[in-house]
């Protein structure tokens, strides 16, 4: 921790933002965070390189393509706790779907057949054979499950983060879906 506060960062991979919809959804609770905690790195602000010495980190979606296997691994050699955010990251869960087509298929359904007009060799990242969980990529120190994880189970985790307590969830908070 730097100046007394947690130094806090979120991403997100191949998943739809539902996690860090509920992250939001924290409402006036974000303002007691705010006060403990410094976000240095997330997609709700404008931060393009991933810092040094991260407290912790929430990583919400699916590793599945080249981008985000780079960037993990980047995060984990950066931050002290790596978090599985969401089901997306805990288990694959929806981009996992895609997992039985080859990466040309995926390409193919979402854009089609023949040549995108303005689309250029390495515009989009390479997507990997498959999208997977995190921790397929990189060891992870806690999950909080759920698509997307209610607002009160993120900040049950979030409280005993700034607490320095233990960050096992129980009982109902281990739910998914």
């Amino acid at each position: 921790m730097s100046d007394g506060k947690v130094k806090l960062a979120t991403v997100w991979f191949s998943g739809c933002s539902g996690c860090h919809m509920s992250l939001l959804d924290l409402d006036e609770r974000l303002v007691e965070l705010a006060a403990k905690a410094d976000l240095v790195y997330s997609p709700v602000v404008d931060i393009k390189e991933f810092p040094e010495g991260v407290d912790a980190t929430l990583v919400e979606g699916a590793v599945g393509n080249s981008e985000h296997l780079e960037l993990i691994k980047e995060i984990r050699r950066k931050s002290k706790l790596v978090v599985s955010f969401g089901d997306c990251a805990v288990t694959g869960n929806v981009p996992s779907m895609r997992n039985s087509l080859a990466p040309e298929e995926v390409l193919r359904a979402v854009y089609g057949k023949g040549d995108v007009p303005g689309l250029e060799e390495g515009d989009i990242p390479k997507l990997l054979p498959q999208a997977v969980p995190v921790h397929n990529v990189v060891p992870v120190d806690a999950y909080i499950h759920g698509c997307p994880p209610p607002a009160e189970r993120i900040w049950t985790f979030v409280r005993k983060l700034l607490a320095g307590e233990e960050l096992e969830l129980v009982g109902e908070d281990l739910r998914f879906g």
